[in-house]
Order: structure tokens, then sequence, then C-alpha cells
């Protein structure tokens, strides 16, 4: 089955490909799971010329960890990826403190292709720096 229809982007971090010399590219899946993790790195007013775009979380940094804060981590992140990555339906995002780092959460995010009814999971590492 060809997933073209997935679509093709620059590699995330960014690099060179060494024997081509070109910029290396992300395909199909790969790509959308790339996408995700920009969506979700991304704090908005960060990009030129879309200020919308990216997630609400980066504004909770300082926030202290509580039921509150993982609620806004998980509506933050469904909004986001809801509007920003329109290959996906977000089945489930989940938030959760690692119990050995003081700070850290992980998002857990299960998700769907659309084309292709293919389900993906995906553990994004959120640092809280103060609290």
């Amino acid at each position: 089955m060809a997933k073209e229809f997935l679509g093709v982007g620059w590699k995330f971090p960014v690099k060179v490909d060494i024997p081509t010399g070109k910029i290396s590219m992300s395909e199909y899946d790969k790509d959308i799971q790339e996408a995700i993790w920009i969506i979700l790195a991304t704090a908005k007013g960060e990009r030129i010329m879309q200020p919308d775009f990216g997630c609400g979380i980066h504004n909770l940094v300082f926030a202290t960890l509580s039921m509150a804060t993982i609620g806004s981590v998980e509506l933050n992140v469904r909004e986001a990826l809801t509007r920003w990555e329109p290959r996906i339906d977000v089945d489930e995002v989940k938030v959760s403190a690692e119990q050995n780092n003081i700070g850290k959460l992980l998002i857990d995010i299960n998700y769907c292709v659309r084309k292709t009814n293919n389900e993906f999971n995906l553990v994004y590492p959120f640092y809280l720096q103060g609290g």
C-alpha cells in the first residue's frame, strides 16, 4: 500500500544527509510523529508569522505539580494536536509525574492516523522548573 498521502517533510531535528549533501527527510508515519513532537515543543508565540502555532503547556513551566496542572497539560496537548495535526485523531492524553525525577511529567499520547487507521503511541517528557 502506498503511503505517499501521509506526507514527507524535513527530518526533526534538521540535519544534513552526509552522502547526498541534502536535508534529511522523514516520511509517512515518522513524519507525523515528528510533526507532533514539533507542535508540543513549540511555545505559542514562538513561531514567526504564526503566533498561535504550538502548545500552551509552556505557560505552565513554573506551575506547581497538582491535579489542576496535570489537567491543564492534558487539555493543552489535546487542543494543540487537534488544531495543528489534521492527519491524526487523538484518542487519549494521559499525564503522569515521573517518580524518580521531581518536576518531570510524562505526556502519553495515543493517536490514530486517519488515512490508515494505524494506532500509535508517543511519550513526550515535559519539565516543570518551579513549584
